[in-house]
């Protein structure tokens, strides 16, 4: 799999193309230290695509993490060689698959160690369109927003065509819940597409973060507003995945159902002296 991937022939994607013309910010907002953190598991067929893409972006300092779980189809092997390809990609290699949430914190705390002043978090399916990104950067800045993110459900945001009705109905499901629950007023709680400013990361304290799947996302964004930072969202098309399979199985959705009961009998304790709890 991976000497066919590495193999291959440059070909016109239109995720790079689209990359490639992507809103240019001006400097110094262009040349902002960004570090693209990547989870991966089975992706040896997205991430060359997502890698050149995020690499096309016009952000000079633009740098990718990539937290590879031991794919059996070479994924971490794959991510090497690009690594030794592009300096500005790094790959962390972990023992097994662990789980999203544990990935981004693993990525996140290395991308804040190494100097990252802000710190991208998206999917390596092309789900999450990599053109976005300085829009989100740049808005990040414009606001004084500890994070933005990018929405499927505010106004202008639009969901993949190929999604059937059962998957709408479970995510429409999955953002009411949480937003009942935990009175969240984050139209699109569960995106997992997002730019974070480093102090925020920091203030959040990501050793206390505990969500593994899915359901990180929404544990992220409850300490987010439990601890007074401001929260924007902006609207994004999400893709379908083309390539590979859906992680999305059922313990990760009973993990996901549960996680925000816990997370409301924690709320004193996550929201933290002096901070908004409200």
């Amino acid at each position: 799999m991976v000497s066919e991937v590495l193999g291959r022939k440059a070909t016109p994607d239109p995720v790079i193309d689209r990359a490639a013309k992507a809103i240019a910010l001006p400097s110094p907002w262009c040349d902002a230290r960004v570090t693209v953190v990547l989870p991966t598991y089975n992706e040896a067929e997205n991430l060359p695509i997502i890698v050149r893409a995020l690499l096309d972006l016009p952000l000079t300092e633009l740098r990718i993490l990539v937290v590879d779980d031991n794919s059996p189809d070479g994924t971490g092997e794959l991510a090497d060689r690009l690594a030794g390809e592009h300096e500005r990609v790094e790959v962390v290699h972990r023992k097994g698959k662990e789980g999203l949430g544990r990935a981004y914190v693993d990525g996140m705390t290395r991308a804040l160690d190494a100097g990252a002043d802000f710190v991208v978090q998206m999917d390596a399916d092309l789900s999450h369109p990599p053109e976005y990104i300085p829009q989100l950067l740049g808005t990040l800045l414009a606001t004084g927003a500890g994070v933005v993110i990018g929405s499927r459900y505010v106004t202008g945001g639009v969901l993949a065509q190929e999604w059937g009705r059962h998957r709408k109905l479970l995510s429409a499901w999955a953002n009411f819940y949480v937003q009942r629950l935990l009175s969240i007023r984050i139209r699109d709680v569960t995106a997992g597409f997002k730019i974070w400013r480093a102090e925020t990361l920091r203030d959040l304290d990501l050793t206390e973060v505990n969500s593994n799947g899915y359901s990180f996302q929404v544990e992220m964004n409850y300490r987010t507003v439990l601890r007074g930072h401001k929260v924007v969202e902006v609207p994004i098309r999400f893709e379908e995945r083309q390539i590979g399979a859906s992680k999305m199985s059922i313990a990760v959705q009973w993990e996901s159902a549960l996680v925000p009961l816990r997370l409301r009998r924690r709320r004193r304790r996550i929201g933290g002296d002096g901070h908004n709890s409200g």
